[in-house]
């Protein structure tokens, strides 16, 4: 099974839709298709705040990854985010999130993207030692916090 990297577009729309509405079930978040497509097509159309992949083969992907891009002076400059990745269940186990989060560095980097960022449940173990094992440290004197508009 690949982890290829393909960067998704806008003919890319219904299936990481579909990705993403799996994604979405699994963890309990409420959002409909309408809001994914909303949050979803300025990506696909080449928005500078991020770029969305698809995981494994481009016409039938096992996976997706969202990446948004912020900027900290602490850090020198550009910085990004994994919003979301997700491994169809199927295929879970074969270590695809691994080569995913080990190929974004090599593909961020050249673009001039200093650190790559991600947010987890603390109580999901698995997640947290895939993260550790793919480089990523908690920062032990912060923790993200959130004021929605």
């Amino acid at each position: 099974m690949s982890a290829a990297l393909h960067l998704a577009g806008p003919a890319d729309l219904a299936r990481l839709t579909g990705l993403v509405a799996a994604f979405h079930a699994e963890e309990g978040l409420p959002t409909d298709d309408a809001a994914r497509e909303d949050a979803l097509r300025p990506l696909l159309d080449g928005i500078p705040h991020g770029v969305a992949y698809l995981i494994g083969p481009q016409r039938a992907p096992i996976g997706y990854a969202v990446i948004t891009f912020g900027w900290s002076i602490e850090l020198g400059g550009m910085d990004a985010y994994v919003d979301e990745i997700y491994i169809r269940p199927g295929v879970r186990g074969r270590g695809i999130a691994t080569e995913v989060l080990g190929r974004l560095p090599g593909a961020l980097g050249p673009a001039g993207v200093k650190a790559l960022h991600l947010e987890v449940d603390r109580e999901n173990a698995a997640a947290r030692r895939l993260y550790a094992r793919s480089g990523f440290q908690p920062r032990a004197r912060y923790m993200l916090m959130t004021r929605h508009l």
